[in-house]
């Protein structure tokens, strides 16, 4: 009965029965009155097969796990970027341990806290970029001593420091257990793997192992997931970088073979006309040449709607259709490209590049306007077109406005020089420029009070060139000869006209008018002294000529005009004295003397209140409502003493030695 009883137990361990029948076998050996001992022997064998079965179901869990752990590293190591390798370690990380939910938190690139990278299984939004607070849930224990940590009810277990915003994830997700491992590179841990189910579970010291061979498997994987990445990148980069340099070597060969067609022109004894042609179809677009002066020497292009012509100067697409004057366009254009020496963009497509020999030379601006609006231009060939007309320039600067421009330039610093050269040298040389210096011109020094860059002398030679003047610059100074008799008025248009292209403030001083060679050198000095008068008086931004300084012009010029100082302070007066027979001028001294009270000039001067009343209103009718102002009002006491001193002088001379000056005045009818 025995023997039967162990094969009884033999067949049911071979069939793979379940617990409950190796209990039924026992519990019916005892129910057939079976011996106790027999009874107890059968028992312990029963105890023994279930041994048997646990043992061998264990180690076929345990290659069903090697298994599938190799099938987990071949998916591994198949080639993939990292947020495609996380999603499989999830994947497998769930099938290996049969959970609900896995999720891996790794170090935020750059920083040193935890975020929940990837997760799968999970039923909301709030888990994947989580970020995982210091020193709080498993994560922070498992980084502290890399090592797995489990639990199987997270909200219960007061072994972990809890944090509310962790809590309320687990409570959203509804998870209980929860095991995290371990992502490490070598000894250093980089993140954590995690699995977790929705039910209070005990994890196995053979799931804890199964999944900590994943995570070695992981780390491994995602090292090589992260420096592939990296080195796609890089050879994306570097194929980037090929294609730019071959682009680059393509339009280094373009340019080099623009450069030589242009340059076969210049050297072929070509004209400017036809060098802006061959530039105009290079450039794709239409172009305009034009001096330093604002000269426009040729245009080239194509002809738009508003009838243009393509080629042979005048007006070209640059300017056309816009109803403006082609001076309003070019000068500031011309600023601002030969300040910036570079290629400048304008309004409306519109691009202006500097012409220039060296650094200092401004021989013109080269305008154009591409024939697309979109059209991207390479500023290398803008630069490249422009140093070849520069080349044409110079080579026809006996034959251009260049040279006029450049020699004008001269001969007005020859003007300003000292010592001068013969007056009969500066007047034939005057003549062959067609100027004549025996008209009356007015001297013009404008300081721009900023960085103009360059830009003020490109302006002086336009206005210059407008109004048929001169211009040379001196210190950074424009210095302007132009043809007029109003130095005050010259200096005001100068000043409206630069200051606001410039966009800051221009101090203009003025003198004249002048005629003649050596009186350019005298008037430039008195213009220059008048500048730095003003700077002194701290009248900086404004526009002043020597006139209208008042006694400040007399003490400035190199003739002291007195007769024409007091004739603009008091003339009116003294001629409606000498006109009528009355006596202004001695009641505007007497005045000026009783401290400006009439009633004490009356009686001064002997007569009614109501007289020097009246006399007072006819002065303010013949010198202007303004003539008590402070300012104003020095001035005329100055003139009326310069009258006085002057008159008596000239009277003792009449008389002869010894004589008395006073001459009486009539009273005023």
């Amino acid at each position: 009965m025995s023997e039967d009883g162990i094969f009884a137990v033999l067949e049911l361990l071979a069939a793979g029965a379940p617990a409950q029948e190796y209990e039924d076998l026992v519990e019916r050996l005892r129910s057939s009155g079976a011996e106790e001992g027999l009874v107890d022997r059968l028992g312990s064998a029963v105890q023994l097969a279930l041994s048997i079965r646990t043992w061998t179901e264990r180690q076929q869990q345990r290659e069903a796990g090697m298994s599938a752990l190799v099938d987990t590293a071949r998916d591994l190591a198949t080639p993939h970027d990292l947020d495609t390798l996380l999603k499989v370690i999830l994947r497998r990380a769930r099938l290996l341990l049969a959970v609900d939910m896995s999720y891996i938190g790794m170090y935020a690139e750059g920083e040193r806290h935890v975020s929940i990278r990837a997760a799968d299984g999970h039923t909301t939004a709030l888990n994947v970029g989580l970020r995982l607070p210091g020193g709080s849930g498993l994560g922070s224990a498992v980084m502290a001593n890399p090592s797995p940590f489990w639990t199987p009810d997270y909200l219960a277990d007061e072994r972990i420091q809890h944090s509310g915003e962790i809590d309320y994830v687990v409570k959203a997700e509804g998870l209980q257990a929860i095991l995290a491992v371990p992502l490490s590179r070598g000894a250093r841990p980089f993140g954590t793997l995690y699995v977790a189910e929705r039910k209070v579970r005990h994890f196995t010291t053979d799931e804890i192992a199964l999944l900590s061979s994943l995570s070695d498997l992981a780390g491994v994987a995602i090292e090589k997931a992260e420096l592939l990445d990296r080195t796609t990148a890089l050879v994306a980069e570097l194929e980037q970088h090929s294609t730019r340099v071959e682009a680059g070597l393509r339009s280094a060969q373009e340019l080099s073979d623009a450069q030589h067609r242009l340059i076969q022109l210049v050297l072929g004894d070509c004209d400017l006309d036809a060098l802006a042609r061959a530039s105009a179809a290079e450039l794709n677009a239409a172009v305009q040449v034009c001096a330093a002066n604002g000269t426009i020497l040729t245009s080239a292009g194509l002809a738009r709607e508003t009838g243009t012509a393509e080629g042979g100067g005048g007006e070209c697409a640059a300017d056309a259709g816009e109803g403006a004057p082609v001076e309003s366009l070019l000068v500031p254009a011309a600023m601002d490209a030969h300040a910036a020496r570079e290629p400048v963009a304008l309004a409306d497509g519109l691009w202006a590049v500097p012409i220039s020999a060296g650094t200092g030379s401004n021989l013109g601006t080269l305008l154009l306007r591409p024939d697309r609006p979109d059209a991207v231009q390479d500023e290398r060939l803008l630069r490249l077109v422009a140093q070849v007309m520069a080349v044409q320039l110079l080579v026809e600067s006996s034959r251009t406005a260049i040279a006029e421009g450049q020699v004008r330039d001269d001969f007005l610093a020859d003007l300003l020089a000292s010592p001068q050269r013969p007056p009969h040298q500066l007047e034939q040389h005057a003549r062959r420029l067609g100027i004549n210096l025996s008209k009356p011109h007015v001297v013009v020094v404008a300081r721009p009070e900023g960085d103009a860059r360059g830009k003020t002398a490109i302006w002086a030679s336009s206005y210059a060139h407008r109004l048929s003047g001169l211009k040379s610059m001196h210190n950074g100074c424009a210095v302007l000869l132009l043809p007029g008799t109003d130095p005050g008025g010259a200096g005001r248009a100068v000043s409206a006209e630069l200051s606001p292209l410039l966009g800051h403030p221009v101090t203009v001083s003025s003198a004249g008018p002048v005629a003649g060679p050596a009186s350019v050198h005298h008037g430039f000095q008195e213009a220059l002294r008048c500048l730095d008068a003003m700077t002194s008086l701290g009248v900086i931004g404004r526009s002043a000529s020597v006139r209208e300084l008042g006694f400040l012009g007399v003490l400035l010029s190199d003739n002291h005009d007195v007769e024409g100082f007091v004739d603009s302070a008091i003339g009116p007066v003294i001629d409606y004295d000498q006109q009528r027979f009355t006596d202004l001028t001695r009641t505007l001294e007497t005045y000026f003397e009783a401290g400006g009270s009439p009633t004490n000039a009356a009686k001064k001067l002997h007569v009614h209140p109501n007289t020097v009343a009246r006399r007072l209103e006819r002065i303010s009718e013949l010198l202007g409502p303004q003539w008590q102002q402070p300012e104003r009002a020095l001035e005329v006491q100055l003139a009326l003493r310069v009258f006085r001193v002057r008159h008596s002088l000239r009277m003792r001379d009449r008389a002869g030695p010894g004589a008395g000056a006073d001459t009486p005045g009539a009273q005023e009818t």
